[in-house]
């Protein structure tokens, strides 16, 4: 079954706001584009994944060679998946993964076990507090319309019905919104030596120049 990934990125400038003061606007741009490099190198370590499109306007995108789908409008998370979707269905797509750029605990391996059931329909990954939704897995690509936001959980297994199901990936479930969302994934690499290294990298110059 041809599947893509799609990865909708905001523009490092506008990401990440809800971070606050615990996070300079540098700092802030600077970890957006270092998660989104580890996601997508992740991405492309996962057995049974045929390709990743980036849906963005952002220019500097860290890794070459990925595929990009320009998002001049930038009008959310749900509005670029859509974007890629079509652009995933225009290339033979069967199925897609959408996934966000902000899970750079994403661990390969553990995608690829959730790739390898050949199921149709819609497989939701919930995100560390249950409530939000921070994968789709949608066979055929048309299967739902994204819905993402708060609440997204309940909402897209009511869009799916008969046809969904929720599987808890741990790596997944660490997207970063908040400062505890920080906190909860410097809390998850620090128990799992290797992967994420540009997050890891960044993560310790920023404790590093706060503690001086």
């Amino acid at each position: 079954m041809r599947t893509l990934a799609v990865l909708p990125v905001k523009s490092f400038g506008l990401a990440k706001q809800r971070l606050g003061a615990a996070v300079g606007a540098d700092e802030r741009r600077a970890l957006a584009r270092a998660m989104v490099g580890d996601v997508l190198e992740a991405l492309s370590r996962v057995p049974g994944l045929d390709g990743v499109i980036v849906v963005t306007a952002e220019a500097d995108l860290p890794l070459d060679g990925v595929e990009v789908v320009h998002d001049p409008a930038e009008a959310g998370q749900s509005a670029a998946a859509a974007l890629g979707i079509d652009a995933a269905l225009a290339r033979g797509a069967e199925r897609v993964l959408l996934v966000p750029g902000d899970c750079p605990a994403l661990d390969a391996d553990e995608v690829g076990a959730l790739l390898a059931d050949p199921a149709a329909g819609v497989v939701i990954v919930p995100d560390r507090h249950g409530t939000g939704t921070n994968a789709l897995l949608l066979a055929p690509p048309t299967a739902i319309a994204p819905a993402f936001g708060p609440g997204s959980l309940a909402r897209h297994v009511a869009l799916a019905g008969d046809d969904a199901r929720v599987a808890e990936l741990p790596s997944l479930g660490l997207d970063v919104d908040t400062p505890g969302d920080l906190a909860a994934l410097r809390a998850a690499l620090a128990a799992r030596p290797g992967g994420a290294p540009r997050t890891r990298a960044l993560l310790d110059g920023i404790a590093a120049a706060h503690a001086a």
